[in-house]
């Protein structure tokens, strides 16, 4: 595959399959990472993905605790994170989490890193716009022409606002180009939005709506850690069109997704062995599987014992 040159293209069936990867929380190659890494190689010897998105946290680079390794070395642990992609040769996407460059690496540096890896097909995203793992691809049909988007936001870190408590927001520069983007792919497309999807590393705060007032499919866990502010990224992708889902990770032992005003809001299935989880919650991968054509998508679990989920358990909300 020519360095990123080369087309994500629907298979001659007409799908197209994607694993999402989310905090694999990478550090130092220590027995934990290696789980992960098995679990991620058996993800891919069984599903034989076109493209994996790695959607934030691959490597922790933040405080450990007392008699714990710091990942001292974030660009080795990013490509060792990266490996099983790399080595089997699938093309991969990546956006940053808030753990991927606390100390020891910046966004910069991180993003340098990806673009001069052979399979990654993301990029840092134009320089004007906030953030360094944004990105657009195209996915071609069998007649040779464009038949799905695929969107990638770099959802920050924390909070730059000493009154705003928290996590960062996607910021209004951001949406503009989401918005542009959007827009030349509808003006190429003959004024029809082509199927496309999201991918970001902080939920937005519709999650936590969707959950309170729509039927949802999977388990919550914890509390949805999106941002204090809604900067409105939802809003923008249902006034553009085309958006059927959006994916997530940041939240670990949440995996549900519920469908809001048209748009399917999913969390992945947290992937890294190497951080917190839950008991008889097994780590794993969220399977996307788009059909040339078709605005929809099929969305499953695969987990680290092999089982594959196709149908998660109904959440019901109560409505007073």
């Amino acid at each position: 595959m020519d360095k990123h040159k080369g087309k994500l293209k629907f298979r001659q069936d007409g799908t197209f399959t994607i694993a999402q990867f989310t905090d694999i929380h990478w550090i130092d190659g220590s027995e934990a990472d290696m789980r992960s890494r098995a679990l991620m190689e058996q993800v891919i010897l069984e599903e034989k993905p076109d493209l994996i998105v790695y959607t934030g946290d691959v490597i922790y680079t933040g405080k450990v605790g007392e008699g714990k390794r710091p990942c001292l070395d974030p660009s080795g642990a990013f490509r060792d994170a990266v490996a099983s992609a790399e080595r089997n040769r699938i093309p991969w996407a990546v956006v940053f989490g808030n753990h991927d460059t606390e100390q020891y690496i910046t966004r910069e540096e991180l993003a340098s890193l990806v673009e001069a890896m052979d399979y990654a097909v993301s990029a840092g995203g134009p320089e004007h716009v906030h953030g360094y793992s944004n990105f657009v691809l195209e996915v071609v049909g069998n007649g040779g022409h464009s038949a799905a988007a695929l969107y990638g936001f770099d959802s920050g870190a924390y909070s730059p606002l000493p009154r705003v408590r928290g996590y960062d927001w996607i910021r209004r520069d951001q949406i503009d180009w989401y918005m542009n983007e959007s827009r030349t792919i509808i003006d190429r497309n003959g004024g029809e939005p082509l199927p496309a999807l999201a991918f970001f590393h902080i939920p937005l705060p519709e999650y936590r709506q969707v959950w309170e007032t729509e039927t949802c499919y999977g388990s919550k866990h914890e509390d949805v850690c999106s941002p204090q502010l809604n900067s409105g990224l939802f809003a923008a992708m249902i006034e553009a069109g085309g958006v059927m889902g959006t994916f997530c990770g940041h939240d670990h032992v949440n995996d549900y997704w519920g469908e809001l005003h048209g748009i399917r809001l999913c969390y992945g299935r947290a992937t890294g062995y190497n951080t917190y989880g839950r008991e008889g919650f097994p780590r794993g991968s969220r399977l996307i599987r788009l059909r040339e054509g078709e605005p929809t998508f099929e969305s499953w679990l695969r987990l680290d014992d092999g089982t594959v989920v196709m149908e998660q358990q109904e959440h019901i909300p109560v409505k007073g």
